[in-house]
């Protein structure tokens, strides 16, 4: 049975996990976007604890507007705030030095709407562990599915109660273990381990 998710940016490791282990993968287009939520938005572990990075994006006059149709905020320069997070959270990590020269081109591509770059997003963590990701886009939107396994809630990370299994963290002795956070973290601390540790997880 497929596996229905929703493109999140950088997912978080729950979302990540349900996808290396899809038999095959479905990802949701078609429905509309609901702020709050993954959609536009990642966790990472700062010196100070949990840190969100937030994509900022236009508002539409339309209170249903399709997440596909959703397009980035270009006034702010995000991309480099972001990426200069990252460093600051990962830069003493074992794996950062090694997925840099592939990650920071992402950083400065400019992308119109959000939907292209959270896919790109998937397909660059997905590049970095060797993992072919081949999908399926959703050209309908239904609430409920009953033909596919559905991970759409994943997207939804304040109520994605996954319990995944605790690695080592670099601000761990300081915060303790923060779990569920975007796969980046996963990715510069255990490097390609990761692709083990995310067969692994129960989702």
């Amino acid at each position: 049975m497929k596996s229905l998710l929703l493109p999140t940016y950088f997912p978080s490791i729950s979302s990540f996990a349900a996808l290396v282990q899809a038999e095959g993968l479905l990802l949701e287009t078609d429905d509309n976007f609901q702020k709050q939520t993954n959609r536009n938005r990642m966790y990472i572990y700062s010196p100070n604890g949990v840190q969100l990075l937030n994509i900022p994006i236009k508002h539409s006059g339309n209170q249903h507007q399709k997440t596909r149709d959703v397009r980035l905020e270009t006034a702010f320069d995000w991309q480099k705030q972001h990426f200069k997070s990252l460093e600051a959270a990962y830069r003493s990590s074992p794996f950062f030095e090694y997925f840099e020269d592939s990650l920071h081109p992402f950083f400065e591509k400019r992308h119109t709407f959000l939907l292209d770059l959270t896919l790109e997003s998937m397909a660059l963590v997905s590049q970095c562990l060797r993992f072919d990701l081949a999908y399926e886009r959703t050209d309908e939107y239904f609430k409920i599915r009953t033909d596919v396994k559905d991970y759409r809630g994943l997207a939804n990370g304040k109520k994605d109660g996954t319990v995944i299994e605790p690695y080592t963290q670099v601000f761990e002795e300081k915060c303790g273990f923060l779990p569920n956070l975007s796969v980046l973290d996963l990715l510069f601390n255990e490097g390609r381990h990761a692709w083990a540790y995310l067969q692994r997880q129960a989702v």
